[in-house]
């Protein structure tokens, strides 16, 4: 998971996220099937795809980064 996220990172100049919930919660993570759909839409250049994979992800990273 964090790979895929450090690539689109890499490739991103700017990187805007918005958050889809209230008080600054991060997302509920993706379903495995969710997740596969739109890393498959990102590979063939969906632009929503790849932010919603990235804004899915943050809760990820900001766990490694607490407990790191």
């Amino acid at each position: 998971m964090l790979p895929i996220l450090t690539l689109f990172l890499m490739q991103s100049g700017v990187l805007s996220l918005r958050m889809t919930t209230s008080a600054g919660s991060f997302p509920r993570p993706l379903k495995a099937a969710e997740e596969q759909e739109l890393l498959q839409r990102s590979a063939e250049g969906d632009q929503e795809a790849r932010n919603k994979l990235i804004e899915h992800n943050l809760r990820l990273v900001a766990h490694i980064v607490k407990n790191g």
